[in-house]
Order: C-alpha cells, then sequence, then structure tokens
C-alpha cells in the first residue's frame, strides 16, 4: 500500500507540515500513531529545530481498566525524550451520542482548556483514519462538507489542529515504529467491533484493501475534492451571508425567503457552523426553515441542535446556547455588599451617589420592615414609570424589545414581594421616593 517510511523522511515531513509553528502539544494516547509522531518531532527537536517547545498531553478517559497503567507507560515514554508530559481526566457521558461521540467531545474540550496561548495542538491520524472517517459520513448521508472528513490544518475548536500524518499510511507508522523499536499501547477496545469505527476496521476494509490496494488514497482524494468543493462554496455564498447577518450574528428570515430552497440551506448550514452549532441532518434543516423561521411571530419556536438552540425573534434567527431555568431562584441581597448573580451574569451593585444618572434612575431605599430580594421571573402587570398605565410583564418585555429567552435571565429587585427595578431596563411606580426618602440606584454590572 506505501512506501517504507525512514527517519529522514519523516523529519522532513513534519518540518513541512508544522511551518513556523514552534509552540507544539501532541495529544498522546500511547498507541502506534501518537508514539510516531512525538518521537518523530522529539528527533526532529534534537537534531534540526532546538526551538521547538514540544509537550505531550494524555486525556485520561477511565473507560479502561489499563488507564492507569497507560498513563504511567506515556510518561515513561516522555522521561526517556525529555518531554514534559501531563494528564487531563474527564467524565464521558456515553448519552452524548454513545460513547465514541462522547468520549471524542469530551477530549476535545479536555485540549481547549489545557492548550495554552499560542499553543499548537498536534494529533495522529492517518490515512487510513481518514478513509474511516469518510465512509462513517457516507453511512450517515453526510454532503461535501461531511465527506471533506478531517483537515490537515484546522482551527474549528477554537485553536489551531493540526494533523501531520493523514497523507501517512498505518502500515507506514508501524515499520517506523519497529525500526526505532518504539514500544506502543494496544487498546483492548480496538477489538471490539460493536464500535462503527472499528467493525470498519476489522470486518470491512481488510477485504476493500485486498481487493483494491489503493482504496485509502483513493478515499483520500474523493475527501479532498469534497473539500474543495466547501471552500469554494464557502468564498461564493461570503458576500450572502455578510449581507443577511447582523452584529449579534442573527440571521434576517425575510431577506432569505428571496433564495432559491438549494442556496438557502447552504446559506443556512454556514451560518450555523459560523455561530458553533452542530451541523444539522437534512431533515433537521428542513425544520429549522418550516417550524422556526416560518412560525408565528409570538409562537418562540426553537429546535435544539446539541447543546445550541436555533430559535427566532422579531424575523431573525438566532442561535443560542442551552441555559438552566433561573425562575426558582430567589437571591437575599444586603445592599452594604455586592451580589454575584448565578449563571455568569454578572453582579448588582447599590449605589448611593445621586448624580450622574439622573432621577428616571433612582429608586427609594428600603423602608422598615422591607427585606430586598433579587428574582429572575415576574408575572401579571407592571406599572413603569413613564408609561400612563400598567402594562402585562410579556407585553412590557417586548416593548422593550428584550426577546423571549433574554427575559428570564434579567434581575429583578424586590422589596418584599413587590417589585421594584429591573436595573438598567425600567423602575417600577412603587419604587418612587416619597416625602425626602433616602434614594439610591441599582447597577447591574456584566463583570
Amino acid at each position: 500500500m506505501s512506501s517504507k517510511l525512514t527517519v529522514t523522511f519523516l523529519s522532513k515531513h513534519l518540518l513541512n507540515k508544522i511551518g513556523d509553528a514552534r509552540r507544539l502539544c501532541v495529544a498522546f494516547s500511547g498507541g502506534l500513531d501518537s508514539s510516531v509522531l512525538l518521537a518523530g518531532l522529539a528527533e526532529l527537536r534534537d537534531k534540526a529545530l532546538p526551538d521547538i517547545e514540544l509537550r505531550a498531553l494524555h486525556i485520561h478517559h477511565g473507560l479502561s481498566q489499563f488507564a492507569d497503567d497507560w498513563v504511567a507507560h506515556c510518561q515513561t515514554f516522555c522521561q526517556q525524550r525529555d518531554i514534559p508530559f501531563s494528564v487531563a481526566k474527564v467524565q464521558v457521558d456515553a448519552q452524548e451520542g454513545g460513547i465514541e461521540a462522547a468520549a471524542r467531545t469530551a477530549r476535545y474540550q479536555a485540549f481547549a482548556e489545557s492548550l495554552t496561548a499560542g499553543e499548537v495542538l498536534l494529533t495522529a491520524q492517518h490515512l487510513n483514519d481518514q478513509c474511516e472517517t469518510f465512509m462513517l459520513a457516507l453511512k450517515r448521508g453526510s454532503g461535501p462538507a461531511g465527506l471533506s472528513a478531517m483537515s490537515g490544518d484546522s482551527s474549528t475548536h477554537g485553536y489551531r489542529l493540526l494533523r501531520p500524518f493523514l497523507e501517512l499510511s498505518r502500515e507506514q507508522l508501524e515499520e517506523y515504529a519497529k525500526q526505532l523499536k518504539l514500544c506502543w499501547i494496544e487498546d483492548d477496545s480496538n477489538r471490539d467491533a460493536r464500535f462503527d469505527r472499528n467493525f470498519l476496521r476489522l470486518d470491512i476494509f481488510p477485504a476493500l484493501y485486498q481487493r483494491w490496494p489503493h482504496f485509502a488514497q483513493a478515499t483520500a482524494r474523493s475527501a479532498s475534492l469534497c473539500a474543495e468543493q466547501e471552500t469554494l462554496l464557502d468564498e461564493l455564498l461570503s458576500e450572502s451571508l455578510t449581507s443577511l447577518t447582523d452584529e449579534q450574528g442573527s440571521l434576517s428570515v425575510e431577506r432569505l425567503k428571496a433564495f432559491s430552497a438549494v442556496r438557502r440551506s447552504a446559506l443556512l448550514r454556514r451560518w450555523l457552523a459560523s455561530r458553533g452549532a452542530r451541523m444539522p441532518s437534512r431533515e433537521q434543516l428542513q425544520r429549522i426553515w418550516d417550524e422556526v423561521a416560518l412560525s408565528r411571530e409570538d409562537a418562540q419556536a426553537q429546535l435544539v441542535l446539541g447543546k445550541m438552540v436555533v430559535r427566532r425573534f422579531r424575523g431573525r434567527l438566532y442561535v443560542l446556547p442551552e441555559r438552566r431555568s433561573l425562575k426558582d431562584q430567589i437571591l437575599c441581597w444586603d445592599p452594604a455588599e455586592k451580589l454575584t448573580l448565578p449563571d455568569g451574569l454578572g453582579c448588582l451593585i447599590a449605589d448611593h451617589v445621586l448624580i450622574a444618572q439622573g432621577a428616571d434612575c433612582l429608586i427609594r431605599q428600603p423602608r422598615a420592615g422591607e427585606k430586598i430580594t433579587v428574582r429572575f421571573q415576574v408575572q401579571g402587570y407592571i406599572e413603569k414609570v413613564g408609561r400612563d398605565r400598567a402594562r402585562q410583564a410579556k407585553k412590557l418585555w417586548s416593548e422593550l424589545g428584550v426577546p423571549p429567552w433574554e427575559r428570564g435571565r434579567i434581575p429583578l429587585v424586590y422589596y418584599n414581594d413587590q417589585l421594584m427595578a429591573a436595573p438598567g431596563w425600567f423602575i417600577t411606580r412603587q419604587s418612587r421616593a416619597e416625602n425626602n426618602e433616602a434614594q439610591w440606584r441599582i447597577i447591574w454590572s456584566a463583570a
């Protein structure tokens, strides 16, 4: 299937792939592929590029009884080559799309948390892995984006990721490892054909490679052609996507209606990708258009994509992270202290300085027997200062232009059970001072 991989060739190959990157972190499982990658980079550092800052990161999934033994092996491997080594332990939730998908998600999350500024992650997926990825995408009915398989140089996870071995076969890597007498781990789970990737590797590909020795290379070419097509579409649709998107990243439904269904779907996919959402299936994409984009304005329709939600408000589509409900939270507050709000919403501060904001931002201080609480849900009618009559809470939020998903995340200041203010949004008639009562203003700070 492939020519022999020599030490000299691998060093030149890696030098070409890393370019000017010098701060390198290798995802090191201890298996054959990552062992060759780490040993090859150490050789390059020692013989040609002493300015390379090389380290190894091992992800401890805790799924195998041998997991601790693998950590010990990896540590020894690194010590022998003077490579800094660290371990990141992760929790794998099999309900997140199965063990394979959940483990992959946990790994990339750990990488994002462990990498330092300017550091490049390198993983050791090779030509045969690329072929497997293509076939799994084919099985799922993916389009050109999915069939593009893995990129050799990407930043889709929020950091730069290099895969320098995508043009090299497992056979080549194994020959190299034997040549250098490397020791590596054989993961026992790799023999379990219940997992899709292992099923292909164990039961399907041996026959394909025997019949067509260059099947992996041909598949990689197809993946590359799909990637080129996607890149071209990105360029052709870039201007349209920019014109449809506002500063908040929301998408105009009305302007999307002017496009053909095919072009609209392509634009929606690229918009979702730009917002970090998981790629939808064809059925999900159609539901986004039919059930969310074309829904009644007051329907509050939504569609969940992984940990993101697609919603509509005032003729625009939004992609938002799923958020936990705060409606049952009641926070007691001593205004002498800063109040830290839940879920990263910042803090509240009581400011006694009576200048700089104007009377419409001031509320009276609590009277005897009034306790201050902060809540996140209001129902019924609100008598907002500046309005001649009370308005239903839902209608008031709508008049203020607050999207439905943000209304339950605005802190509401109560004296006992009476709403006084939504800092930064409004104060109520009941908050006005009488007979020269002391006043203050409540500041909602995002910091």
